[in-house]
């Protein structure tokens, strides 16, 4: 498929994966207290327009590294596997339907999600697991599609259901997770401007091992928030059931965000192994994104709200 360009962005502004390396985007804090209690699903939408873009001065995983090491448990447990096991999986024709607390149902085909101004967000990538990347991900801001529709008062929550195909994901019976797979945000976390629905690397199509067509994205949170292969968005009043949660309820929050004072029940989360290094580092506070997310937690208590 060919993703059409936002107005920022020309067709020569596309670049060759080792330039995209050495390329930094501009960021700045959005300064979004204020919003969160009550939230309200109307003034939220109208902060979708702010843009954020990432500076970040760390060079990215190569394409290679992020398309051959991955968790997508509905076709294997072995992350190098999953390339390989998930290369016949059908991603056209695809359709996302937007469902729950909203005016009126709608569902969109896959040209028409990939025409809400896309853009182009170097994010780290925390894995709970302990190892991290840097990811050049191209995508739709999730906001502009969650703008589609008219949410009501009632919509809190924002919960995502990821493609079941028997016929190619050979791993559903095999890891004790249900399916399909199911991820939630609150709403506002939904409407921040970082969250993305993924539809692409390094200007590229989406690989089927990295969640195509349509992956969640929220990048100051751990890797399971995010659902590959979405085809409903549905609002909810209450919050939403999670995979992981449901799962392993103890070890896994519907929160997740990243923390490294809260270790996980089975090992630390004070450091990381970035793919392709060595050394460990240190794990940063909601993965380095405190300054654009943190206002959205004041007053919850991180260990309990997990």
């Amino acid at each position: 498929m060919k993703y059409p360009l936002s107005k920022s962005l020309k067709e020569s502004d596309t670049t060759e994966e080792i330039v995209f390396a050495q390329r930094r985007m501009i960021v700045k804090s959005l300064g979004l207290a204020g919003l969160m209690a009550p939230f309200s699903p109307q003034l939220l939408a109208q902060r979708c327009q702010s843009q954020a873009f990432e500076n970040l001065e760390e060079t990215p995983n190569s394409l290679h590294q992020i398309s051959h090491y991955n968790n997508y448990y509905e076709f294997s447990t072995n992350k190098k596997a999953v390339a390989i096991l998930a290369k016949n999986f059908p991603t056209s024709p695809w359709s996302l339907k937007i469902s729950g607390e909203v005016k009126q149902e709608k569902t969109l085909d896959l040209d028409s999600v990939l025409k809400l101004n896309p853009v182009e967000r170097i994010y780290r990538f925390r894995c709970v697991e302990g190892w991290s990347m840097v990811i050049p991900w191209m995508g739709i801001p999730l906001c502009n599609v969650l703008n589609q529709v008219q949410l009501t008062s009632n919509a809190k929550y924002v919960q995502f259901f990821s493609k079941v195909d028997e016929d190619s994901m050979i791993g559903l019976d095999r890891t004790g997770l249900s399916f399909p797979y199911q991820e939630g945000l609150r709403i506002d976390e939904a409407m921040h401007p970082l969250t993305l629905l993924a539809t692409g690397l390094y200007g590229k199509d989406l690989p089927t091992q990295n969640g195509a067509p349509l992956r969640l994205v929220v990048p100051w949170k751990y890797g399971f928030k995010g659902g590959k292969a979405i085809v409903e968005i549905r609002l909810t009043e209450k919050q939403p059931q999670t995979s992981w949660n449901f799962s392993s309820p103890s070890e896994y929050g519907f929160y997740a965000n990243v923390n490294p004072k809260i270790s996980h029940p089975r090992w630390s989360q004070r450091k990381e192994n970035r793919i392709g290094e060595l050394k460990k580092r240190k794990t940063l506070m909601f993965n380095g994104y405190a300054e654009q997310v943190a206002s959205m937690y004041q007053g919850m208590d991180l260990k309990q709200f997990f």
